[in-house]
This record gives structure tokens, sequence and C-alpha cells, in this order.
């Protein structure tokens, strides 16, 4: 399979972190077996649910769950009733509210998908954006419940936030707190199973004394998985709101246009990274919500849909999310790609 720019425009910065890092410990989880002892987990800003997915297929039990979005709230409540969750801002939420919750069970896991508007290689980085210090948030619930590895996700711009100084006062506040020599490395999702080039950056501590756990890739880049293989079956299916299968519907004068737009290229002209006609035979290129639009279906002259961008962050069709079209592809576009999770889940498994 060719590589895309997208494969290669982090490589430099992928290689400058692997040599930064020396704490880290790559684990083949294909060799991880299952076990009937289920571990815990407690997930902060949650979005859609898609770290908690992730983990309970790697076998953890999410106890605990907090996101202030109420539509994204209604997603985890549908998919996952047995998790204890809170609709909220995290700044309300008491620590003696998370420890009535949690009562006295060890957590193993906590893991956290903080804000990363302001962090964006494709926006503005405003390192005085509020959303930038969320992060101590989860300081202050990994004090409060002590897990033993913390696991945080980001975008790769984050890396480079304020000449790389944002990172590296991260690092230092958890290592106040008992979690020294936390790792940084950027992952590429494609590399574990979905059909979508989706760079993300993956902080993980533990106060445990070992090496951070990563995921060796399960793909390489010629093995990964090319679009059509995700949502050729769904190309001739109906609107159906009820599976999430919903598109933006356009008027014959906008369809005229969507049908002149050709692989890789935009539907506009200062908006270019938006609304992109995608290559059949490669995986597709990273998907956000835009406006009531993601990108461009690469046979079809219309939006991919609410359902085909599930299946490219890799839910199941089972897995239903809540609200407006619109605010379903809000949730899916921001959510982390359960496979991704669900292999990091099994890597630090294998420590426990």
């Amino acid at each position: 399979m060719p590589r895309t720019p997208q494969i290669n425009r982090l490589v430099n910065l992928r290689k400058r972190l692997e040599s930064e890092y020396n704490n880290k410990l790559y684990v083949d989880t294909l060799k991880i077996k299952k076990t009937k002892n289920r571990l815990t987990h407690v997930d902060l800003f949650s979005g859609a649910g898609g770290n908690i997915e992730g983990m309970r297929q790697a076998g953890f039990d999410t106890l605990l769950s907090i996101e202030i979005d109420p539509d994204a709230s209604n997603t985890i409540k549908k998919n996952f009733p047995t998790v204890n969750h809170i609709e909220g801002n995290i700044c309300d939420v008491h620590e003696s509210t998370v420890r009535k919750i949690v009562g006295k069970k060890p957590i193993d896991v906590l893991s956290a998908g903080f804000p990363c508007q302001g962090f964006s290689i494709a926006g503005f980085q405003h390192i005085d954006d509020k959303r930038n210090i969320l992060y101590k948030q989860v300081v202050r619930m990994v004090r409060t419940l002590n897990p033993k590895y913390v696991v945080m996700e980001n975008v790769p711009g984050i890396v480079n936030m304020n000449d790389g100084n944002f990172v590296r006062d991260i690092r230092k506040l958890f290592a106040r707190y008992g979690y020294p020599e936390m790792s940084v490395l950027i992952l590429e999702s494609a590399s574990y199973g979905i059909a979508q080039i989706r760079p993300r950056t993956i902080f993980i501590a533990n106060r445990l004394g070992k090496n951070n756990p990563y995921p060796k890739p399960i793909l390489q880049p010629d093995e990964f998985i090319p679009i059509e293989s995700a949502i050729r079956d769904l190309e001739r299916r109906s609107r159906n709101s009820k599976t999430n299968h919903e598109w933006t519907e356009h008027r014959p004068n906008m369809i005229r246009r969507l049908s002149k737009v050709r692989s890789g290229e935009s539907l506009y002209k200062t908006y270019v990274d938006a609304a992109k006609r995608q290559y059949s035979g490669l995986p597709s290129m990273t998907i956000k919500e835009n406006h009531g639009g993601t990108h461009i279906h690469y046979k079809l002259n219309r939006m991919i849909s609410v359902r085909e961008m599930a299946r490219l962050q890799g839910f199941s069709d089972r897995f239903i999310f809540s609200g407006r079209m619109k605010r379903a592809m809000w949730q899916v576009g921001n959510a982390a790609p359960p496979p991704l999770f669900k292999h990091i889940g099994l890597a630090i498994k294998s420590q426990l």
C-alpha cells in the first residue's frame, strides 16, 4: 500500500519521542491470553465511550466515567448501563463523590482523553486556552484514586505545544504525585486494526516502578485496512436514523459540486482539511465532524454517514450514538478508537 502524506508527516516526531523515552516497554498484545479476573478502570472526559469500549474488550470493568456533554453522556448510559456515570463538569465533581462511587476497590487504570481543541496541528495552538489546564483535573482524580496506571490520550500537536514545555509541565506534575517517568509516544491507530489514519499521542505512567507498556503494532503500513473494507456494504443501504446511518442531505447543485471533487481534494478552497474525497484502496484520512459533514465518500457523491464514521473508528454496529445527526457526528469524530485502547489495555494487563 502506498504511504500517504498523513503517514509520513509525523515520522520525525515519532522517532524523536522513541529515542527520548527509554522507560517504555513494547508488548505483543496478540499473545495476551484471556483471563477470568476482571481489572478495574476509571475514565475521565469520556466522550462517547471509546476508551471504555476498548478497555472492556481488554478485560477491564469501568467503575466510573465522567463527561460534561449530555448527548455523549446518553450514549454512555445506553451502551454501558452498568457503568456509574456522572454527567457534568469534572471541575464540580467532589473527591468524596468519586470515593463513594468507587468504594474500596483498587483502581488498576485511570484513563482520560482530556480536551484537545487547543492542541490541534490543524488549528490554532492557544497556550492560554482554558481547556488546556483541564489535565490538572486528571491529576486531582489520580491523587484521589491512586490508580496503578494512568493513560492519557491527545492529538500529536500537544507534543510541540509551547516548544514542548507543556508536556514537560504535565510530566513534572505527575512525578510530584508519585508517577515518575511518564512516557509520551505517538501511536498510529491504523496499526491496531481500524481503516483510518489517526495518530494519537499516548501518555502512560505508573506508580509500580515498572517500564510503561505500549502495544506493538499489529499491522504494518502496507497491511493497513482500506476504507472500502470497512464500509463497502453500507454504500446502497438507505438512510436509517435508528442505526446512525445518516449523512448530510444536499441539494442537486451541491451534489454536482461533490461529483467534481477528486480523490484527495477538498470541496473547499479555504478549509482544505475538511470535506475531502477519500481514496479507495487506502485507509480513511483522519475523520472529524465539520459542521454537519465529515469527508466525502470515496465513491458516492455524499458525505460519509455517522455509521460509516463509527465503522472507521472501530465501533461495532451495536454501538448506537445518541442525539441528532450532527451531535452524533461530533461524538464519533472526537472519540478514541476502541481497538487502539483495547491494545493499550492489553499491554497494561500484561504487567498486572
